[in-house]
């Protein structure tokens, strides 16, 4: 059975800068190294280099404007202008900047090649070589490169959907749910304990939904639905947000109520993936619906609105074969909550000890608190007076209150 802690496992972490932490160490050890070697073309290395590396891509910049112009200036950049076409083929910015500054500092440091002539030919061959390859796809960006600018610049499939998620449901929904679970539980005889007064939000890794909770887990039954809540969305006067109670029984076939759902955006996951045309197979559906539950993790958890009315539960069922996997793993999120989860509303048993025990003898016979009023339960969030029983003491030494002072 998948533990809460496979679950943090199976979750992608955002990509840090190890890269470039390991590209500035190999830097700093190769010039090392040519200093070490022959100091005194140092700086003229240095410079040729970072201008091979900076034309290169200037040159291939040139060969996407020839395009952008002839067949797409009118579609794809109406009315922008030069401004904008020429930083998106990469002419403009760090990279014309660094090849400015490294070709100034090639003719202040000289050649470093014994015969003049072979610093140019090298630089212009290996420019004008850069643009072949990178169309031919020799240099172009890795799978992680790939991925790493699609999460950086939220551009993933993930991200719209789980976006999509929040603003067009759960940000309408959640803030209502408290009270449509108290409007529920006054007509009704329900179980809904203090762990189950929140929606669960199912996310199967697999992204394979079933419509009906019973065909897949026979321990998991539909019980009724909460009220409607009616909201005008899109110019659609009332249009009608539900949500459905289920039973869920344990081993000792004892019921156990909640709110439960699927995350309907997986729906749109699992038809691409079937789809040829899409382009999206097995592998980018798995690594989408992680990150669809990390970035909707993310949002909910920066939602002023949807804080603590929701429970996020990725199940991983690729290699379960238990029939009731899905009954325990809701049973067990729900005992966690239960256990881990506190009520911070203060007790109504709880009163205040009389500090004085001058004052009324109504007062004076309420019944005082069990054990140490200056230890106060732990648990409870509501301020506490604490009030000092001793004689109070002036702000003077002691010497100072016995000492006489000579008359005038």
């Amino acid at each position: 059975m998948q533990s809460l802690q496979d679950q943090d496992d199976l979750i992608p972490r955002p990509r840090g800068s190890l890269p470039k932490m390991c590209a500035a160490v190999l830097s700093a050890m190769t010039i090392g190294s040519v200093l070490f070697l022959s100091p005194e073309r140092l700086f003229g290395w240095v410079a040729m280099v970072i201008l091979i590396l900076t034309l290169g891509p200037l040159l291939h910049g040139l060969c996407l404007l020839a395009e952008e112009i002839l067949y797409h200036s009118n579609t794809r950049h109406r009315g922008r202008g030069w401004s904008h076409v020429l930083p998106a083929c990469g002419l403009w910015g760090k990279t014309l900047l660094a090849a400015g500054l490294a070709g100034l500092l090639l003719h202040l440091v000289g050649h470093p090649l014994p015969h003049q002539g072979q610093s140019w030919e090298l630089v212009l061959l290996a420019s004008s070589l850069y643009p072949l390859l990178k169309s031919l796809g020799v240099l172009g960006p890795s799978e992680v490169e790939v991925s790493a600018l699609c999460e950086g610049r939220k551009m993933n499939v993930a991200h719209g959907l789980a976006w999509s998620f929040y603003i067009g449901y759960l940000r309408l929904v959640l803030p209502r749910l408290d009270d449509s679970i108290t409007a529920f539980c006054a007509t009704k005889t329900s179980s809904l304990g203090r762990g189950s007064r929140k929606l669960i939000i199912l996310i199967p890794l697999n992204a394979n939904i079933s419509h009906k909770l019973n065909e897949e887990d026979d321990r998991i039954l539909f019980c009724d639905n909460l009220p409607n809540n009616e909201i005008d969305r899109a110019g659609v006067r009332g249009r009608v947000y539900k949500h459905s109670v289920y039973s869920v029984f344990d081993e000792h076939k004892k019921a156990h109520e909640c709110v439960l759902e699927y995350a309907t955006p997986l729906l749109t996951l699992h038809s691409m993936s079937q789809e040829s045309s899409a382009g999206f197979g097995e592998p980018e559906r798995r690594q989408q619906v992680l990150l669809f539950f990390r970035t909707l993790q993310d949002i909910l958890e920066n939602s002023l609105e949807c804080r603590n009315h929701y429970k996020l539960i990725l199940l991983n069922v690729e290699h379960e074969e238990d029939p009731h996997f899905l009954s325990k793993a809701i049973l067990r999120n729900l005992q966690q909550q239960e256990k881990e989860e506190y009520c911070l509303t203060p007790s109504p048993q709880q009163e205040m000890v009389n500090p004085f025990p001058s004052q009324s003898s109504s007062q004076a016979s309420a019944p005082p608190i069990k054990g140490d009023w200056h230890h106060p339960d732990p648990i409870s969030r509501e301020p506490t007076l604490m009030f000092s029983l001793d004689p109070p003491h002036t702000l003077k030494h002691p010497e100072e209150n016995n000492h006489d002072y000579p008359e005038k």
